[in-house]
């Protein structure tokens, strides 16, 4: 469709109208970013005047900023955890919000292991929703042609459960998933998906993966992307496709769907999708049967354009694999979004990963920053934090935790991210996510911090106690090399038996207790999505960490820069790989 010139953006040129429209709302808000901020406090503060968590503070209706600030705490998860319990137990009044609380959305943070609570309204989604809507027309700015064919996406909803007071508790993205905002979303030739919403829907991760695949082979020259929430997420289909490849084939050939999938919603929208197609199947046998699987995604669908991809952050150590299987296509990282709250986009969907910088939407909730320096040990609600900044107010180069404040009654929450600010788009600034704040291990939606993994190597160890032997060091690192990764864990002992060692099978009982330890995220992509492989304890050699500390030394006096000091410490994790000689891996 031809576009008025009179449509065009700052941006570029639009692809269609509604493109045009789009883009002018990112113009307007980002332009007017410190105005829409001054608005939506307001608004937030003046529904929810009469909540009794404002009315604590004692407020008293003021909806100004200054008010604001000087009256209300910044706070953490563990400051509202009663409020957020009373409101799960049943209790409806307006505690946080003057709007009902729908749903909690679960956080893949945790706090004392278990999954947090987050509130929400129903017309947060609205606002999720206008931010996707926001997607694909910044893509088509760089991108042409994407109305021409479809895209390969691997979604999929995870397990729900309800609150002792009857409300649902779920992630955020199976809560969009089975809205009416996705389901019945209006037909849009730049969205549409070669999955069926019944294989998405489908709450068996195997029936749910293998429909989607299947639907993705079968339409693979219509094909002009490929992606998943995380980039994880996408090796793992690719793993599966791997391991299922053969079946997969045959019922291309024989047009019939294979009997593990007995869903039958999707036995039903299959039905009218597969039709026998023997060359078709011969070519996925041909391909997917060679040792070789580097390129293996443009063999298959070789019309892809980019991979859809979240890439920073912990999603990082995942680009060498994608870029083996991919044959090096651009990766896009279009979106900053949590379960508290949804941020941004990222207005250079194709640059570098490395370079990625969402830009925050002023008009999805009320934003604060914090400070952060990396050299400090960090404020604690028991001492006196320093002064926030505002959205507008932030300065390239230096790092903050995002705060934030929402219609669904978080206020001046930390969210725990860590972000750089490179630039401003507008008066709007743009961040480069750092990473999440005291997260020690991540492979896919989980978050280990040190606390977390020091308490399950505590209760790993009581095991080697009959043995009279105990840890002495020990130190970690997510491997990614394999699909699903995994947390692999170095212990260095002392045995004080050595007739009475430990053996394998007690190691690997170590394992299993390090993992019934872990936070409930953790043990959930382990064992219910399969996105987490089994956790790995390798023994390394006795003196093995000193000589660890001895080469930090070493290197410590050749650089005495604070830049040194991070390399040392980047050595030091992959330094124990090195002492590979009488390692033993269980």
């Amino acid at each position: 469709m031809a576009v008025d010139s009179a449509l065009s953006s700052p941006l570029g040129p639009p692809a269609c109208e509604k493109d045009a429209k789009a883009l002018r709302l990112i113009e307007e808000m980002t332009r007017n970013a410190d105005a829409v901020q001054e608005k939506v406090l307001a608004e937030i503060l003046s529904r929810n005047a009469d909540v009794e968590y404002l009315k604590r503070y004692k407020l008293g209706g003021a909806t100004d900023r200054e008010a604001f600030k000087s009256q209300l705490p910044v706070i953490t998860y563990e400051d509202l955890q009663p409020e957020i319990q009373r409101i799960a137990n049943g209790d409806r009044s307006a505690i946080l919000s003057a709007h009902p609380i729908s749903e909690f959305l679960t956080s893949s943070g945790t706090s004392a292991g278990e999954r947090k609570l987050m509130p929400t309204i129903q017309e947060e989604l609205d606002r999720r929703q206008l931010l996707y809507s926001l997607l694909m027309p910044v893509m088509n700015l760089y991108v042409p042609g994407l109305d021409k064919g479809k895209g390969l996406y691997f979604l999929f909803v995870k397990s729900e459960t309800k609150t002792s007071g009857g409300l649902l508790a779920r992630p955020v993205l199976t809560s969009y998933y089975k809205s009416d905002h996705f389901k019945t979303r209006p037909y849009d030739p730049y969205m549409v998906y070669t999955s069926p919403n019944e294989t998405i829907l489908c709450a068996d991760s195997f029936q749910s993966m293998y429909s989607q695949m299947l639907c993705g082979l079968l339409e693979r020259e219509q094909v002009l992307r490929l992606g998943a929430v995380f980039a994880s997420g996408l090796l793992r289909a690719i793993r599966f496709l791997q391991l299922h490849w053969r079946a997969l084939a045959d019922d291309i050939e024989t047009g019939s769907l294979n009997q593990k999938v007995a869903d039958p919603s999707i036995k039903d929208c299959m039905v009218k999708i597969l039709k026998p197609n023997p060359q078709l199947a011969e070519f996925i046998r041909m391909e997917c049967s060679k040792e070789q699987w580097e390129g293996i995604i443009t063999r298959i669908w070789p019309n892809t354009k980019y991979l859809d991809v979240i890439v920073t952050g912990a999603m990082a150590q995942y680009i060498p694999t994608l870029d083996y299987y991919s044959g090096g296509l651009p990766l896009a990282c279009t979106m900053y979004a949590s379960s508290e709250c949804y941020f941004g986009l990222n207005l250079n969907p194709m640059c570098k990963p490395s370079e990625v910088s969402y830009t925050i939407m002023p008009n999805m909730a009320y934003f604060e920053f914090l400070p952060h320096d990396s050299g400090s040990p960090g404020w604690t609600s028991d001492s006196q934090p320093p002064k926030l900044v505002d959205l507008v107010d932030v300065e390239v180069g230096k790092e903050y935790e995002l705060v934030i404040t929402t219609y669904a009654g978080l206020c001046r929450y930390r969210v725990g991210d860590i972000l750089r600010v490179t630039g401003f788009h507008n008066s709007a600034p743009q961040f480069h996510f750092v990473r999440r704040k005291n997260v020690l291990l991540s492979i896919d939606s989980d978050k280990t911090d040190e606390a977390e993994l020091q308490n399950a190597v505590q209760n790993a160890s009581q095991l080697l106690r009959e043995f009279n032997t105990s840890v002495v060091e020990y130190t970690s690192y997510a491997d990614t090399k394999t699909i699903p990764g995994h947390y692999v864990i170095y212990w260095e002992l002392l045995i004080k038996d050595p007739a009475n060692s430990p053996t394998g099978e007690v190691l690997n009982q170590c394992c299993l207790a390090m993992e019934e330890s872990l936070n409930s995220v953790y043990r959930q992509g382990r064992v219910a999505d399969n996105s987490i492989g089994p956790l790995e304890i390798r023994v390394v050699k006795n003196g093995t960490f000193e000589e660890l500390m001895d080469y930090c030394n070493i290197k410590r006096s050749f650089d005495q820069s604070v830049q040194g000091s991070k390399m040392c410490e980047l050595h030091s994790d992959r330094g124990v790989t090195g002492f590979q000689d009488g390692i033993g891996a269980f």
